[in-house]
């Protein structure tokens, strides 16, 4: 099994580099490894090297991914690609970054070079072996998502509506009116693109009378006015993993916008919002809870009821335990996102002192008191030797 390279030592970059860094890197990269700038013997090694810092750039350039993998490493962000690794048709988000590097023209010469033609991004940018360009796929949407503290711990499935373009039923996604036919565009032949020379580039672009789809509807769809799709809402289950934190953005394949025509439907990234837990504080996969013990508790030893996330516990508290103190609790704490196993609890001990004793209590904490004098405890021990050494 092949090892992969770290990100950063693909793009030359720094872990603490900014994105305006990262974004800079990926360029001259992109200009170096761009198929007019090597000879046709160097033609693979370019497409590997394009492929491999378009993964890297993928990654670091998005916040979330690039926290993940700074933390876990490539298995964290593996997962956010489809199951044979890194997919420029599927995976790449960032062709606008593309377009400023070489420009809209150019990015068609670029894929079909790299033979990254075919339905990249809904055939937008370049085809394979006939007709290129066509109806684009559809675009990907996001959409926020509130869940509590407890499905982020365990994980969820929820159902949610969001509105967005559905086939249209009347012509099946088509756009041409039932009965009717499309017909292929004469001015580019049926390719979708149509081609001139200009100096050293031949330039490509979108035939302006089709759209790029190759036909043209004479009679379109009443339903749709020949678009394909309409607005619709969509109730949709989603799976929520166990383990995600606030920020964290899932993405559901194939549940995005439907595509012009038919073409292939965009996806749906869900933006994840934790509520806080009114007990509970998350840092990591570990929680954090303070429990009130009384004087006498702490003092003498005994049991006091704490909180987890399936119940309530009986914790054993040691007897001289001090206000402050926290004890472990294995493995009650959140699930690993990326790993095998849960955080600890931690529980922390606040010395629960009466805001307003009776006089009950005040005739027996006074006894306690000159009890005290004569036999202080370990903190007022300690305290005073370190006077005594500071004031001798």
């Amino acid at each position: 099994m092949t090892t992969k390279r770290d990100y950063y030592e693909i793009l030359g970059i720094s872990k603490n580099a900014t994105a305006d860094e990262i974004k800079k890197a990926y360029r001259n990269l992109a200009l170096k490894y761009h198929p007019d700038r090597v000879t046709p013997d160097n033609k693979k090694v370019a497409e590997e090297k394009f492929k491999e810092m378009s993964e890297a750039y993928e990654v670091l350039i998005d916040p979330q991914k690039k926290s993940k993998y700074d933390q876990y490493g490539h298995e964290a962000v593996d997962s956010s690609f489809g199951p044979g690794g890194f997919d420029f048709r599927q995976d790449f988000h960032h062709v606008d970054d593309l377009k400023d590097i070489f420009g809209e023209v150019d990015i068609s010469d670029l894929f079909r070079s790299f033979g990254i033609g075919g339905d990249v991004y809904g055939g937008q940018f370049g085809g394979g072996g006939g007709r290129r360009g066509g109806a684009r796929r559809g675009s990907d949407l996001e959409f926020q998502i509130e869940i509590s503290f407890d499905e982020a711990a365990f994980g969820a499935e929820k159902t949610i509506t969001i509105p967005r373009h559905e086939a249209c039923e009347v012509c099946g996604g088509t756009g041409a009116k039932p009965g009717s036919k499309k017909e292929r565009c004469s001015s580019c032949g049926g390719r979708g693109q149509v081609s001139s020379s200009s100096g050293f580039f031949n330039v490509v672009r979108t035939c302006d009378r089709c759209g790029g789809e190759g036909s043209v509807i004479k009679t379109p769809c009443s339903a749709c006015g020949g678009r394909g799709r309409v607005k619709a809402k969509r109730n949709i289950k989603v799976k929520i993993p166990a383990g995600v934190d606030t920020g964290a953005r899932l993405r559901v394949h194939g549940e995005g916008e439907a595509g012009e025509r038919g073409a292939k439907r965009g996806d749906l990234y869900l933006v994840i919002h934790v509520h806080p837990h009114e007990i509970f504080e998350r840092h990591g996969a570990d929680i954090y809870c303070e429990v009130p013990v009384d004087f006498v508790t702490a003092t003498l030893g005994g049991e006091v009821e704490a909180p987890t996330l399936e119940g309530k516990i009986k914790l054993k508290i040691p007897a001289g335990t001090q206000g402050g103190k926290s004890f472990r609790l294995r493995n009650k704490g959140i699930a690993h996102l990326h790993d095998y196993g849960r955080g600890d609890q931690l529980v922390k001990v606040q010395i629960d002192v009466p805001s307003n004793p009776t006089s009950d209590q005040k005739k027996i904490l006074k006894e306690l008191a000159r009890a005290s004098e004569r036999n202080p405890g370990p903190l007022a021990q300690t305290f005073m030797e370190k006077m005594k050494r500071l004031f001798k």
